[in-house]
């Protein structure tokens, strides 16, 4: 029995970004065979195989970001692998800093605490995940800033409706209290600060 229907929704989103990953890793593969056949050439098949890239990145970031966390640890390669993979082709730079593995609960933290800068770099900008001594900081800058102040206002405690796309602003602090850590934020004109 589950004692939380959050954890029942993480198991769920777990189990969706697992049975996702096989077909579209086996449409890769076979894009790759089509590729050693000379029959891959074209516009048509450049678009597949841009778009099953996005899928694969973003299923992988989504297992993390969404999915349960314990105290696993994740390597650096492969956060840095899903982070370059997420952002290929878009206008977000992420720059990860820890060298050492990570319990994967603090990099789910910091992956929802990255999405909730993305949203208020409506024209892109750059990420910094940075963490010493156990202290996490993640931080956003960008030329134009959008802080909607009901969605950030949620991150210190306040009470708003979320939608689908938004609610990485409603499991951060959720995930943040589970794991006793106080959540911070900071805002200035050219960036925001998430720290815990």
């Amino acid at each position: 029995m589950f004692d939380a229907p959050g954890k029942l929704a993480e198991l769920i989103g777990s189990r969706i970004c697992h049975d996702l990953i096989s077909p579209i890793g086996a449409i890769s593969n076979g894009l790759e065979l089509l590729e050693l056949t000379g029959a891959s050439n074209g516009p048509e098949m450049d678009l597949i195989a841009d778009s099953t890239s996005n899928a694969s990145a973003r299923l992988r970031f989504f297992r993390i970001a969404f999915g349960p966390a314990d105290h696993q640890k994740i390597g650096r390669n492969e956060i840095v692998s899903v982070l370059d993979d997420i952002t290929k082709g878009t206008r977000l730079a992420v720059h990860y800093v820890p060298i050492e593995p990570q319990p994967r609960s603090f990099v789910r933290l910091a992956f929802l605490a990255m999405q909730c800068c993305e949203t208020a770099m409506p024209l892109g900008g750059s990420v910094r995940i940075e963490a010493e001594n156990g202290h996490w900081s993640i931080s956003g800058t960008a030329e134009k800033m959008n802080l909607d102040p009901t969605l950030w206002g949620h991150l210190k405690g306040g009470q708003a409706a979320v939608t689908a796309a938004q609610v990485q602003f409603a499991l951060l602090p959720l995930h943040a209290t589970d794991m006793n850590r106080a959540l911070s934020v900071e805002t200035r004109e050219n960036g925001v600060s998430l720290h815990f």
